[in-house]
């Protein structure tokens, strides 16, 4: 080589720069296909595709994971006993990992005592600040926690003192600012004796009727051990010594047939237990248990701020720290910056900022006691994002599922703001999304393909914007896709009258909902959509309600068990062979017995990850050998189970496996867009979008004339929003009245009716801004919905 050669290279980069790239080499998590791909570090990559298509995959499933397991690492055996452990991703080699912050919706617990400001550390610093400067002074921040009770004690003490025992008398006392009514919920709750025992019947003919207090197991056992009654005398007759006790008894040790057990009264356990968890935690058949027997109301003794009188007692400037909370959060953001006190400047200016951040991510219209479990999942992202804002650490991989999620097209720019902003300090953000508008503003964009579940999980696209919209993929086709507005909409056959709406902060709203059409609720976030509709709407009958709320379901949880396809099909296949349908039940009878059904042994390593390994008994068909030799259709179970739901409707649809009942289920799931989904495929390893659209193919078989759904563009692709408004325009020329609420474009412009609320977000919001046919909103161009729509259709 030439010495002039030599001198016209660039000079080499350092070591330290050459790391510029993250690295994933042979990737394989769920379905994606041995995929290699590079990654810009300090920049932000987009990743895009259908539903189903590998994103999560390979952003949270094989990056975001293996850097938190790679960190988890890092500290000591005793540490790592008390988190999660996290299995190696399915990967040959990944390089250039920094560490993952993960900003997933995964919507926040649902605690009646969790709330908004208890979870981002806002309540915190607020306590603190009252137990300083609030008058009078009551107490340690702990006064002001309506986590922490009142508590005090008093009695002999034994101490060793000059080698001989001394008993002395000591007591304390904790002020702590919980209600003690309510205990901190916020509400009180009354319970309908009629919904707890039939007093016509003796407890051994099964009186009580609340769920699991069955007579043949352990409650039998205790209660007729116990011998504070007659087991087999009507209720009615109880005397009122023995109906307490049945009832209202407090824990009391008892001895039934030599073992030591405890008695406690029905009502008294139920309010210890299930009436301590979340009604919308719990499971469908006891949740109906709860609405059916105990009525809430706000506590009267402190009004539904879970605080004690002495902490609603002590102000700052009049203000108590229960009308702090209450406050909307910019405006107690104004209170705030207004405290002038040195003695806890720091204090202040730490609050301002987490409370300004609130503000900045468009969450201003929130209160700090708003329940952490009633946040929409886009809420939940944001109030996450909140601690990362004003972070100081840089080089950071940042990761986003959807931040965009709830956002009305006005909001949607704010939010990209962030993610630049985030970006310019030195970091690497990764975001899953299907809106264009943050597509557009990626310096990388990963498209992945080209179809979904075994169709997809190959990179289609990596490059820029301008070079996706002529990479003929499926995101780069319809890109640029906008839904025009209809020539004609359809009349109105009535309407659901809403009158005097002020929950949150609806102004007392009047409106016509018309029914019979496709409606469409919108407004920025905030406004009162969902209070609208969810908090006004009547639960009767005839309303189906989809909302956000997820799907609880293990990995032994599939498509075919949570839409009740899985019964139909055992049943037939039960009367095809002579047998009992329970031997096709990989959760019963038919199980393997050396996996117990689920296909893989597991090995708890304890601090390490845990190992699962196919069994080698039924090969992960999850079955015993001898029930695979039971046919339907020339198929056994599990090749059934393996089917996907298109490749199903077909093989139920005739012939000798005819099964009516299942082919409606996998239509209504092919309806949805579902039909690459394999019927057995774990609920665990099902994408946000895909879980929401089986939760609406359930539901579609309701008997309601009403369908309620929240936001069902959330997680679809362009491309499947398309088949989503077809699925509209089905269920409305059914028969069906749809009122969607829903910021996506698409969806207003193909509605034949639209209701704005605003203008603004919190107590800016709350009332209508505008009624009437997509082409009137237009036209009007008069809120700030009108005008994105009609930026949107060209208008």
């Amino acid at each position: 080589m030439s010495p002039a050669t030599k001198a016209k290279r660039a000079p080499a980069l350092p070591a330290a720069d050459s790391h510029d790239l993250i690295r994933v080499h042979g990737a394989r998590e769920n379905n994606l296909k041995d995929i290699s791909i590079s990654i810009p570090k300090r920049r932000l990559t987009v990743f895009t595709g259908v539903s189903g298509s590998g994103k999560s995959s390979l952003v949270f499933a094989t990056i975001a994971a293996e850097s938190q397991r790679l960190i988890n690492e890092t500290y000591s055996a005793f540490v790592q006993g008390f988190m999660p452990t996290l299995s190696r991703p399915d990967v040959d080699v990944l390089e250039g990992l920094t560490t993952a912050i993960i900003v997933d919706q995964e919507r926040m617990g649902s605690d009646p005592r969790s709330t908004v400001g208890t979870a981002t550390d806002a309540n915190a610093m607020l306590r603190i600040l009252f137990s300083r400067l609030g008058k009078p002074h009551i107490g340690s921040p702990q006064a002001f926690s309506f986590n922490v009770a009142s508590i005090s004690g008093a009695g002999a003490v034994s101490i060793e003192r000059n080698g001989q025992t001394v008993k002395e008398r000591r007591s304390f006392s904790i002020t702590g600012g919980m209600c003690p009514r309510c205990e901190g919920r916020g509400s009180v709750n009354d319970i309908d004796l009629t919904q707890i025992y039939d007093e016509n019947k003796s407890l051994n003919e099964g009186a009580l009727t609340v769920p699991g207090y069955s007579m043949d197991g352990w409650y039998g056992r205790i209660f007729s051990g116990s011998g504070f009654f007659d087991m087999d005398k009507p209720i009615k007759k109880f005397t009122k010594k023995q109906l307490n006790d049945l009832l209202y008894k407090e824990p009391t040790k008892i001895k039934v047939e030599g073992i030591n057990l405890t008695y406690e009264g029905v009502i008294t356990k139920l309010r210890k237990t299930t009436l301590a968890k979340d009604v919308d935690s719990m499971q469908a058949h006891v949740r109906a248990f709860v609405e059916r027997a105990v009525t809430f109301q706000t506590c009267p003794d402190c009004e539904g701020t879970r605080l004690s009188a002495e902490a609603r007692s002590s102000k700052i400037k009049g203000i108590s720290i229960a009308d702090a909370c209450a406050m909307q959060i910019s405006d107690l953001a104004d209170w705030v910056g207004k405290l002038k006190e040195p003695s806890v400047a720091p204090l202040l200016e730490s609050l301002k900022h987490t409370l300004d951040s609130f503000v900045e991510i468009g969450l201003g219209y929130l209160s700090l006691n708003r329940p952490s479990g009633t946040l929409s999942g886009g809420e939940a992202q944001r109030t996450k994002m909140i601690r990362h804002l004003g972070s100081s650490l840089t080089d950071v991989t940042y990761v986003f599922d959807e931040p965009t999620a709830g956002l009305h097209p006005h909001d949607i720019q704010r939010m990209n703001n962030l993610l630049i902003q985030l970006r310019d300090k030195g970091n690497t953000v990764l975001v899953v999304e299907h809106k264009p508008e943050t597509i557009v503003i990626a310096d990388h964009i990963v498209d992945l393909g080209p179809g979904a579940g075994a169709a997809g999980g190959e990179v289609c696209f990596e490059g820029s914007v301008d070079k996706l919209r002529t990479s003929g993929t499926i995101t780069g086709r319809h890109f640029d896709d906008r839904a025009s507005l209809k020539d004609e909409v359809r009349k109105s056959k009535g309407a659901l009258k809403i009158r005097g709406a002020k929950a949150n902060n609806l102004r007392n709203v009047n409106v016509d909902i018309p029914l019979g059409v496709l409606c469409v609720i919108t407004g920025v976030a905030g406004s009162g959509k969902s209070s609208l509709i969810h908090g006004s709407i009547p639960a009767a009958e005839n309303v189906v309600a989809v909302d956000q709320t997820p799907i609880r379901g293990s990995r032994r949880s599939n498509p075919a068990t949570y839409t009740g396809l899985l019964e139909p099909i055992r049943k037939a296949f039960a009367k095809a062979n002579g047998v009992k349908p329970a031997l096709f039940s990989a959760n019963s009878e038919g199980a393997c017995p050396n996996c117990n059904g689920a296909g893989v042994i597991y090995s708890d390593l304890a601090i390490m990850a845990g190992v699962a390994t196919v069994c080698e008994v039924c090969e992960g068909k999850r079955f015993q050998a001898e029930v695979l030799d039971y046919k339907l259709g020339g198929r056994d179970i599990a090749e059934v189970l393996a089917m996907s739901v298109a490749a199903a409707e077909e093989f139920f649809a005739s012939g000798k496996a005819r099964i009516p009942a299942a082919h409606a289920i996998l239509q209504r799931l092919a309806d949805v867009g579902l039909g690459y989904l394999t019927i057995g495929q774990p609920l665990t390893t099902l994408s946000g979008g895909e879980r929401q659209r089986l939760k609406l193919a359930t539901h579609m078989a309701d008997k309601g004339g009403v369908y309620v759904l929240d936001e069902p563009t959330t997680g679809l692709h362009l491309a499947d929003v398309e088949n989503l408004l077809s699925l509209l325009d089905r269920l409305v020329e059914s028969g069906k009245s749809v009122i969607v609420i829903e910021h996506h474009q698409a969806v207003m412009a193909h509605a034949d009716w639209i209701i704005d609320l605003g203008p603004g977000a919190g107590h800016d919001g709350g009332t209508i801004v505008f009624e009437g046919t997509p082409a009137d909103l237009v036209a009007s161009r008069s809120t700030l919905t009108a005008e994105h729509l009609a930026d949107y259709v060209g208008a």
